[in-house]
This record gives structure tokens, sequence and C-alpha cells, in this order.
């Protein structure tokens, strides 16, 4: 299809010209708000490049809003979380500028462990999804699962002959969300195949980890010392560790809620 590029061309040809080409070019955004911004820029006497780069800058806007919202859903987290809804008050263990530098990246680009250590109730799970929120936000790939969740298929990966593919594709992402490890024992085998896991990204892909448990008790998750021993190293050397306390801010918000209701 060619276009007639007469210079003379109606409004109302001109609009449905820019919407014929906007079709064919898969700019769904400027196709959109082209009227808008067209009037917008009679009104504002911006010149022709003023108004080209507000045309295209608001289609690169809406497609990196577009790749942010896939790679969330990518991601699988299990329900969204923020940094902005985090109550730092509520939890003085936790530092927000040590947060908020987490919330950059840097850590991420550089594939660094994060692990999360605190009692149930304390917002490691929350830091955890809104920490791999920002990561994906940022560019990079992310997925989120719990860690009998990883275990349990890589055991059936296992048995159905698919171990390495599984293993590879974990080992892709940038970064690793492994949500309430220590929450359950893990027998030898289960334990050694989480472990290959860990050993697939150490050093070039970022892991964050939540649990319960501080690293002294990970020999009730972990039964054999070495393996063990071998874990906490892949999960901790040259990375953070944020611990979140032993207070469960959750609990004292539902306290104070009872409380407020029972005065009323």
């Amino acid at each position: 299809m060619t276009f007639n590029r007469n210079r003379g061309l109606t409004e109302q040809a001109a609009e449905t010209a820019v919407d014929t080409a906007c079709r064919m070019l898969r700019l769904p955004t400027i196709r959109a708000k082209f009227p808008e911004l067209a009037e917008a820029a009679a009104r504002e006497q911006m010149s022709y490049r003023g108004f080209l780069a507000e045309l295209l800058m608001s289609e690169c806007d809406d497609r990196a809003r577009r790749r942010s919202e896939r790679r969330i859903k990518a991601a699988a987290f299990p329900r969204d979380k923020s940094l902005r809804e985090f109550d730092f008050d509520a939890n003085a263990s936790i530092d927000p500028a040590v947060i908020h530098t987490l919330a950059s990246c840097e850590w991420v680009k550089k594939g660094q462990p994060l692990c999360l250590i605190g009692d149930s109730g304390t917002g490691k799970s929350h830091l955890l999804i809104a920490l791999g929120t920002e990561a994906a936000m940022a560019g990079f790939r992310v997925k989120y699962t719990l860690a009998t969740k990883l275990v349990n298929e890589l055991v059936e990966a296992s048995d159905d002959k698919q171990l390495s593919k599984t293993i590879a594709r974990y080992g892709r992402v940038d970064l690793l969300c492994i949500d309430e490890l220590g929450y359950m024992e893990l027998d030898r085998r289960g334990a050694e195949l989480l472990f290959q896991v860990l050993t697939e990204r150490e050093e070039k892909n970022s892991l964050a980890i939540a649990s319960n448990e501080s690293f002294g008790g990970w020999t009730k998750t972990f039964t054999d010392p070495r393996l063990c021993a071998a874990i906490v190293d892949r999960l901790t050397f040259g990375g953070a560790i944020i611990e979140t306390g032993t207070d469960s801010y959750r609990l004292a918000r539902t306290r104070a809620k009872a409380e407020h209701a029972n005065a009323g």
C-alpha cells in the first residue's frame, strides 16, 4: 500500500493517514494519542520537532510500561507488594536506606545474592516480592517460587528425565526469588536438587531468599551438615543479609485493630 503524499490533505484525511500508518507500523499509543497531542501542539504552538518528540516519547513510555507489566506477570508473584506500601516505622530492625539501595538493583546487575531472615510477620516476603518487582521494572527477568514448590518441580523433572532442562530454565532468569526456605525439612534428594539450581546460578545470576530460620537452624531443613554448609555458602558469598527481626508487625497490627474495635 502506498500513501498519496499530497501536501494539501484535509485535516480529516491527514488523521486517517496517520491512523492507517500507525496500524501498519504497530504504533498503538501514537494512534490513540495523536488527536489529543495534535490539539495540544496547536494550542501551545509547538515546533514540528517538539510535536514529533512528544509522539515518539509517548510511544516509548507506553512500550516500556507494557514490557514491565509482562515481566512482572512472568515473575509469577503471588500478590502485589511494593516498597511504597512497606511500613518501615513498624519494624525498626530494617534500615530503609539499605532497602532503597537494594531497590536500585545494582546487586542484581552484579549477580549477587540477597538473604532476608526473620520470623513470620516481620515483612521478609513483602520485601522479597517488592524488590523482585523493582528488578522486573528495571528490565531484569525475574522468577518467584516457594522453596517446596521448586523442590517438588525438580524432583518431578528428575523422574521425567527433564532435570537439565528445568535447571537451565531456572538458571537463565536474572533474579530467582525463593520464598519460605526453611519452613519444611527437605530430604537429601530434594536438598541436592536445590543445590544444583544454586550452583547453576552461582556468581552469574542473582538469587534472593526469604527464610524464617537463621543460618544456624538450617540443619533442620538440610539435614546433611556438609550440604547445608555448602548451600549457606552459595547464598551468602558476596551478598547482602537483611535480618527482619522477631517481632511480628503483622500480628501487632491485627491486635491494634482488634483493640480499636473493642474500644469502639
